[in-house]
């Protein structure tokens, strides 16, 4: 077979007297792309019991009636009562993700050293991106249950709250944040249950538009606090105190703003009452495999654990808001 010469030219940009110009990169990355949210930061993670991962639920404490529990002194006659209690279950689920690395490919890049960092890049890429399928699939998971599952996916938190019953909508001419904060009071009230939410979660674009009707309507400008990571976020006074109105990508949003069709959701959460059961471990793990003949490292991410929204009809709260 005739052995054949490749011009110069196809590889430098410029030839000239004193003068070989080839291609140089910045041993630096340009990278901003969206890894983690901050509601799978933010919620309780906790061990599995196994599969699935069981726990009881107290909805009532042994509570007489006042009938029953004032009576005559000199002629005492108590009634028996009981605690209620309810046993419940998440399924734990599975995420794998891969990533392979070529030998001969490795031994270029290793041999030029022009980006000597990029397998450990790589792999912690692959690691941060089946953790923003997490994050998304926290809020927007596709099973319909807890007890018989649908799908390989988490049972999301949206699917639960919604599934618990508790939903308002706030129409196109109703004040945003005098809507939010009723909601919130009445949740407050309960007279069953202790609930004190702690976060608000929103996709930014409903966000902005709380915080527009607040200068607007009141002229006053929102108070900052700071949740995981130093991420510093606008916070909303309420009757449960001030509540971190937190950004959420992942929450999206129907039609166009403005046009008074548009739905936009916000969700007011207990987030200690939100917890993902996790087995052996809560973070990714990583497993090298052998070789195969392509002598291709391969690289398997795993996850294994489930979330549930303990409280759903009654500690969280899904609020439509229509602009």
């Amino acid at each position: 077979m005739a052995g054949q010469f490749v011009d110069l030219y196809a590889a430098a940009d410029y030839l000239g007297p004193g003068a070989i110009e080839i291609d140089r990169y910045q041993t630096e990355i340009f990278d901003i792309v969206r890894r983690r949210g901050a509601f799978g930061q933010r919620i309780k993670q906790v061990p599995a019991t196994g599969h699935p991962s069981r726990f009881f639920e107290e909805t009532a404490i042994a509570s007489p009636t006042a009938a029953q529990a004032f009576v005559d002194p000199r002629n005492i006659a108590p009634t028996v009562n009981a605690p209620t209690r309810i046993e419940l279950a998440v399924p734990l689920k599975a995420l794998v993700s891969q990533i392979n690395y070529n030998l001969f490919d490795l031994e270029v890049t290793a041999q030029q050293s022009q980006f000597a960092y990029l397998q450990a890049k790589d792999l912690a890429d692959a690691v941060d991106g089946l953790l923003r399928t997490h994050d998304v699939a926290l809020w927007n998971g596709t099973d319909t249950s807890l007890s018989a599952p649908t799908t390989a996916q988490y049972f999301g938190a949206i699917g639960q709250i919604e599934a618990g019953g508790n939903t308002m909508t706030i129409g196109t001419t109703a004040s945003i944040v005098d809507g939010i904060k009723s909601t919130i009071a009445q949740m407050v009230a309960s007279s069953s249950f202790a609930v004190r939410p702690t976060a608000i979660y929103a996709n930014p674009v409903l966000l902005d538009l709380i915080d527009r009707e607040m200068k607007a309507e009141f002229n006053v400008v929102l108070n900052t606090v700071e949740i995981t990571g130093g991420l510093t976020v606008k916070a909303l006074s309420t009757q449960a105190g001030e509540l971190p109105l937190i950004p959420e990508w992942a929450l999206g949003y129907t039609g166009v703003v403005g046009s008074g069709s548009a739905v936009l959701p916000a969700y007011i959460v207990t987030e200690d009452l939100i917890e993902y059961h996790w087995l052996t471990d809560p973070n990714p793990r990583v497993f090298k495999l052998g070789l195969p003949s392509a002598l291709s490292q391969q690289m398997v991410v795993v996850k294994f654990g489930a979330m549930v929204v303990k409280g759903a009809n009654f500690a969280h709260y899904e609020v439509k808001v229509q602009r």
